[in-house]
This record gives structure tokens, sequence and C-alpha cells, in this order.
């Protein structure tokens, strides 16, 4: 099981790829914890990881998960400056900390009024690890 520690739901490739989301309770205290209203201080940085590291081991999946309840790895991204940290955090809780890898696809499309409009896809490709 790889745990969805990041804001945005997991897309169904990630899904595929074995990541699970956060029940909806523990959902909301994770995007409490990585949302920042204000410039935090290093002790709040240092809390926030620790809570979000917190959330990945007692997670809420309880039985309805396959696997073991304890994930073996976890999914995350956002501000930079809490990455570092938090993948301390879930290492000392015996959890790998792994960054999505997608690839951008563009795609054009011919408009009714003769313009192109043209989209950015991304599609999940897989995880690098956090060094």
């Amino acid at each position: 099981m790889i745990i969805n520690l990041t804001q945005h739901t997991a897309s169904a490739e990630q899904i595929e790829a074995g990541v699970v989301d956060l029940p909806a309770e523990q959902r909301g205290a994770l995007v409490e914890a990585l949302t920042f209203e204000s410039l935090p201080t290093a002790d709040e940085i240092l809390a926030a990881a620790e809570a979000i590291a917190e959330l990945a081991v007692q997670n809420g999946l309880g039985d309805d998960c396959l696997d073991s309840p304890a994930p073996k790895s976890a999914m995350i991204g956002g501000a930079m400056w809490l990455m570092a940290p938090l993948a301390d955090a879930l290492r000392r809780r015996g959890v790998q900390p792994l960054f999505a890898f997608s690839q951008r696809e563009s795609v054009e499309s011919a408009q009714p009024d003769g313009s192109t409009r043209k989209t950015a896809i991304f599609r999940h490709v897989g995880f690098v690890p956090a060094v």
C-alpha cells in the first residue's frame, strides 16, 4: 500500500499503482496539516511533518484495506520546505517517502473559430524515492 499524503486525491492511474487515499476524517486532518495561512516557523514545519507522518501510520483504513493497515510507502508532494522534514518523519516510522512522476502530453484541438487549443495532460508513470 502507498498512502496518499498529498492535497489531491489519487488519480485512477495512481490507484492502479497501489495508492490509497485516506478516509474522509483523516483526509481533512491531512489537508489542514498541509495548509499554512502564514509564514511558518521551523517548529510549525516540524510539527506539521510529524502530524502528517502520524496520519500515515494511524490511517483509519483498518480491516477495510486488503493490505496491511500500516503502509510501506507514502506518496508526498507539496511545499518544498515541508517535504524534507516530512520524508524524515516518515522514515523514522518505517515508511518510504515517494514522489509521483508524471509525463506531460500535449493535445491540440481545433476550435470552431479556427484557433487551436493546446491542453497539457499529465500521465502518472511511476514513483521516485525521496533521497
